[in-house]
């Protein structure tokens, strides 16, 4: 080994540090970073193009509220058996193999819209398929990152991911709309293609190693239920991990709802602000998220997490609070931005958790374990979050579902199990 000079030291320090450390510091890293970076973007121009495309064929809200249903068909039903193939085998031939059919799929709705021959039952195919390969790819991505995120790179790796994802979001639906808008939801469509194309393309400069299995003999049904519920006995050894999925199984009812549903309703219908309103408090939510990513990414670790996480969930609810009170564009951006920051703190330390704490062969059924305790209710949340605004008016549905939060947020606090994770 060759001595280390003082001078060397500095420039190791110096390269080695600050938010962009995991990108000169891991090609892997960076190879998955770039991927998703794009196609995330892509994705959130997708999720702008398909509903208008719904719209434009059928002109019926029924038709688009039945195709988005259908895409959580198949997560919810796929999400607790495909953490055991991506646990099987390489995580990196599953993402790839996802995104080339989705590649396939998008590139075949421009072809079919370009021609006159879409309508609702292939958008509704296609909303299905996709979904399917939403479910195998989210937890292969997961069991990804953690391989990739080494400890030294972890904070910095998952800072810098929920910076980008964010970016995309704000930027993505803003593009989205005005390519339908000055062009069709064709070249929407295709934007998304290329995108997934150059995520493909990138993925293969990722190498990472096979998940090992304890044992590779042929296995019988009842060793492969034992598999299934791999990911069960991975959580269980962690409180900190099962009482946190399952008390967010309930409070992303009341965050999904207060977000997808009572913000929109407030912006547009109890305050009549504009849509150009509702764009910028859209966009200070998603600011919010990635100022709290970039502070959280200075830092390679931190202590007390619990109250760091569920701190920020408290903070999120209490912003959400504030909303029945306000009735400005400008306060209604500070809240939703104080929101999101509080959010994302909890998503950064929750992330770091999982990867920390799960076994690399284990972590596909975790993940999609994780998945699943947050989105199995969520149909259910935002029929109730529609029914409640109904019986006691959309205001009286904000108070209630951001006190359910801090309710929910201070009773899991209250267990010693998870108070005491640093």
């Amino acid at each position: 080994m060759q001595p280390t000079t003082a001078s060397n030291e500095c420039i190791d320090v110096e390269n080695h540090s600050g938010l962009f450390r995991p990108v000169r510091t891991s090609r892997n890293f960076t190879a998955l970073w770039l991927g998703q970076t794009l196609s995330q973007f892509g994705d959130s121009v997708l999720w702008v193009t398909l509903p208008l495309a719904v719209l434009h064929t059928s002109g019926s809200t029924l038709q688009l509220g039945i195709i988005m249903g259908l895409f959580m068909i198949p997560q919810v039903v796929l999400l607790p058996f495909t953490g055991v193939l991506v646990d099987r085998i390489s995580r990196t031939r599953v993402m790839m193999t996802t995104d080339v059919i989705r590649c396939i799929l998008v590139t075949t709705l421009t072809v079919l819209y370009m021609t006159g021959w879409m309508d609702t039952r292939v958008l509704g195919g296609f909303v299905l398929v996709y979904g399917g390969m939403e479910a195998l790819f989210n937890p292969a991505y997961s069991g990804a990152r953690q391989q990739v995120f080494t400890p030294e790179i972890r904070s910095a790796a998952i800072s810098l991911t929920q910076i980008t994802m964010q970016t995309s979001r704000l930027l993505g639906p803003a593009l989205g709309g005005m390519i339908v808008g000055f062009a069709s939801p064709a070249a929407g469509f295709g934007l998304d293609a290329l995108m997934l194309l150059a995520s493909v393309i990138s993925l293969t400069f990722l190498h990472i190693p096979v998940p090992r299995q304890k044992s590779t003999a042929r296995q019988g049904m009842r060793d492969y239920a034992n598999e299934l519920l791999g990911g069960y006995q991975e959580l269980k050894k962690h409180p900190w991990l099962w009482i946190t999925i399952l008390a967010f199984s309930f409070l992303s009812i009341a965050s999904t709802g207060l977000t997808t549903i009572l913000v929109p309703w407030v912006v547009k219908i109890h305050l009549h602000l504009s849509d150009y309103a509702y764009g910028l408090i859209s966009s200070a939510a998603g600011i919010g998220a990635i100022v709290s990513a970039i502070i959280y990414g200075k830092r390679s670790t931190w202590r007390h997490r619990a109250y760091i996480a569920y701190g920020g969930l408290a903070v999120d609810a209490l912003a959400m609070l504030g909303l029945a009170l306000v009735h400005s564009t400008p306060m209604l951006m500070i809240l939703m931005a104080i929101a999101s920051a509080g959010g994302m703190l909890f998503g950064v330390v929750w992330e770091g958790s999982m990867q920390e704490l799960i076994a690399p062969e284990a972590y596909g059924r975790a993940a999609s374990l994780d998945y699943f305790g947050s989105w199995v209710l969520l149909p259910l949340g935002n029929v109730l979050t529609g029914w409640l605004a109904t019986e006691i008016g959309g205001i009286h549905t904000v108070w209630v579902e951001a006190t359910f939060m801090l309710f929910v947020t201070m009773v899991t606090m209250a267990v010693p199990a998870v108070r005491r994770f640093d």
